[in-house]
Order: structure tokens, then sequence, then C-alpha cells
């Protein structure tokens, strides 16, 4: 066991633009963050592209980016993370994909990604029960498992029987793309999007054959869908229909990630919520601190994480913390939430686990995976804001963290975010 820790915590989506109602100043900036403030005052600031310059990406590359790991060699997908992540198996050969539940009108336009931000998990496990047991796929042999996760959110695998199935595909999501191979947010969010039809991305039979089904799969469960009386009740509600199924960055296999504890000589731990970000860390060999699904309440989980994480302090060397809260409402384009949110996980986070730490033997790193400006309601190719504080690093003397003081931070910025955990480990000994 190390005598110096590493708390490295990502908040989600952190990273913003200027905004025209605040003055000109981002969330970030107008927000009231005593506790980020004190440690920007007592470290260094920076900016840090998460996969590389012009790259906007979705947060499942961004981590493994940001975790050590070149995005080129071994990102294979968001679909099988979020597979492995969810508790399902998946093997190579096999096809997965991270799905949303969504809204769409009769001519299959999109009017809400999301069904509104409020499925509830019963909701959404009795449709995805019916999925399973009502639905079959023909377009060749196969069988599939779906799941829904948290929220709106879910999982699809599908399973050829006797062969194999490519991720070479597309995506039927439209607000996604895949360039590169990564999956990637488009940068403009088109009003009058409607549900793509998924298509081969190369001439192979596995790919077309596998583009057929997420095709048959799509079809199906928005006939499935429209009249289930789940959402026959959401209607009587004045709730929007969970009435069709989004699927985007397939993947054929597991990422092969090298063991992070062997490489960096540490004992590393995860406090993480959502299945890509647990997928993507048990992979690289973390140790999971259980925590409970999002409550809703930020202040209440906040706090919760920050119990957790103190209570496991003694018992590894390095912890990796996911933080939700930001990039929900700026996906929504909600920039006075978004600003709440940061002032949330300020004051129930940071607040107490500032009282808690000894700075001299533990260096505390602060950034997101990237950034969603509110006025885009999408992931842009921005840097983010980079903290690291302790260890009696050398200060930059700086009172507020926020885009702009990062921006003239002794850190720089950081072209590549696998560049980041050698960095970290570096100035940890």
């Amino acid at each position: 066991m190390r005598e110096n820790k590493l708390l490295y915590i990502v908040i989600d989506g952190l990273g913003d633009r200027p905004i025209p109602e605040f003055g000109g100043k981002t969330p970030l900036e107008v927000a009231e963050t005593p506790n980020l403030d004190r440690l920007a005052e007592q470290g260094r600031l920076g900016l840090m592209y998460t996969v590389s310059a012009g790259i906007a990406p979705e947060s499942d590359v961004a981590v493994i980016s940001i975790l050590g790991y070149d995005p080129a060699r071994f990102y294979t997908g968001r679909g099988p993370l979020e597979a492995f992540g969810s508790g399902m198996k998946m093997t190579k050969g096999e096809l997965g994909l991270r799905c949303n539940f969504a809204t769409v009108d009769k001519n299959n336009k999109i009017l809400d990604r999301r069904v509104g931000r409020n499925l509830s998990a019963s909701e959404a496990a009795e449709l995805s029960k019916s999925i399973n047991s009502e639905i079959s796929l023909e377009t060749v042999p196969s069988n599939f498992e779906f799941k829904s996760t948290i929220g709106h959110r879910g999982v699809l695998v599908i399973r050829r029987i006797g062969g194999r199935l490519s991720g070479e595909i597309g995506n039927t999501d439209p607000a996604y793309a895949r360039v590169k191979g990564f999956g990637v947010a488009e940068s403009k969010q088109d009003a009058e999007a409607f549900v793509n039809k998924c298509e081969p991305l190369d001439n192979s039979y596995e790919a077309q054959i596998s583009a057929g089904l997420v095709n048959e799969f799509t079809q199906k469960t928005r006939i499935l869908l429209e009249n289930h009386h789940v959402n026959s009740k959401r209607e009587q509600s004045g709730k929007l229909k969970a009435n069709a199924i989004l699927s985007r960055d397939a993947g054929d296999r597991l990422p092969d990630l090298f063991n992070i504890n062997k490489n960096f000589d540490a004992d590393f731990a995860c406090l993480v919520e959502m299945p890509v970000e647990k997928g993507i860390a048990v992979l690289a060999g973390m140790t999971t601190i259980e925590l409970p699904p999002p409550s809703g309440n930020l202040s209440i989980d906040s706090q919760l994480k920050a119990d957790e994480l103190c209570g496991n302090l003694q018992y590894h060397d390095c912890f990796y913390v996911h933080i939700k809260g930001p990039d929900e409402p700026a996906h929504d384009g909600d920039f006075e939430l978004k600003r709440k949110s940061i002032e949330t996980v300020d004051r129930d986070f940071f607040g107490k686990i500032l009282d808690v730490l000894v700075l001299k033997k533990t260096l505390v790193c602060v950034t997101a995976d990237h950034a969603t400006p509110c006025k885009m309601k999408t992931h842009s190719d921005d840097p983010v804001p980079l903290l690291i504080a302790g260890r009696n690093l050398q200060k930059d003397g700086v009172g507020r963290f926020c885009e702009k003081n990062c921006a003239k931070g002794s850190l720089g910025i950081i072209p590549i975010g696998s560049n980041l955990m050698p960095l970290l480990m570096s100035m940890l000994d």
C-alpha cells in the first residue's frame, strides 16, 4: 500500500462555452464553488483534449483515454462496454449496442431522445420484459437480449446462431456518428431528426447481416412499444411514450485493456454508477466500490459518494470517481440547472472530502470526460478544464477553477488525454 493517495475525479460534461444569459461566462465561471476554488488556489491548472483535438468524444472513448489507454489501440465500441458493465455476457463475434428508449411520431421523427427523462425503472423493466419475450429476429438465425439499465438507457446484445456478427455498422440514433472508429457526438442537433436506418460500414457479409438484424429489431420494437399498456398509461397521464429504441456504437468484442494496477504499480478502486464507466473500470482491473443506482437527487448521491470514498481511503492507493451531475442539464440546454449542479457537487462532494483529506499526502485531480455546451445540447471538441492539487505541488495561485483560468495555467494544454495518467502517477511519486 502506498503512503500517498491519488483521487482522480471526473465531472461528466463539466466544460462549457460562454453563455449570453450569464454575461458571457460559463456555468463553471458563475457557479459558487468555494471548495474547487480552494483546490485551485493550492494547485496547478490547465486544459486537456480528452482524446485529441477535433474529436467531440462520447464518455466511453474519453474515459478509456484519460485512464491512460490509447483509444486507437484499445477502443472496440461502447456497446460491449455497456453490456459488460450491466452484467451481461458477451463473447467475441456477438454484437453489443448502447440503446435509448425514445419518443417518435408516426413518421419516425424523433420528438425526444430520452422520453422526457422521466421513464421509471419499473416502466423500463416492463417494456424490456415484453421486448425479450414477444420479439424474435429472423434476418438470420439469431437470438438477442435487451436490458434496461438506468432511466431511458438500455443495452442490446445480439447473438448469431452458428456464426459471427460485425460491429462495423452505423447508428440508428442520428445524434451520434462513427468517426475513425470512435463514437462522437454530431456537432449540430437537427430539430427534424428521424430514426436512421442502420447501414453496414464495410462490404463484409457479417456487417450486412448485423445491420439487417438491428433494423429488424428497430422495426419490431417500434410496433410492439407503440400500443404497449405502459405507454398507454404514460400517455393518459400526459407523459411521452417510450415507443422506439435508438441504438448506437456497436462493437463485436470487448477491449483487451492492460491491468492498470500492474502498469502503474498501484491499487486502483472506482466509484462509478453508470454501466459504461463501470465496465471500463472493471476491465482495467480496478476494485469496484459498490454504489446504488442514481437516486435522481444529486445532493444525496454526491454525499453518499463522498462518504464511500472517505470510508475506503485506507484500503486503496488510487481512486477513480465519476460524477454525472452537470452533463444531463447541459444536454437539455438548461444552463441554470447546470450551474446549480456544479454548486451541488462542490458543496456535497468536495466539501465533505476536503474536511478529511491530508493534501500533503494526497494528489487530487479534477477534470471532465468532455465538454457539453448548453447552447449546443451535445458534446463538443473543446478542451476540458484540468486541476491538479496536493503533494506540495508548485502553485499557480489562481483563486477560481474555471475554463478561463485553466487556459492560463502552468499545466498548459495536454493534447492527448492518455498522457494524463502517466503524468499524475509521476506527480504522485
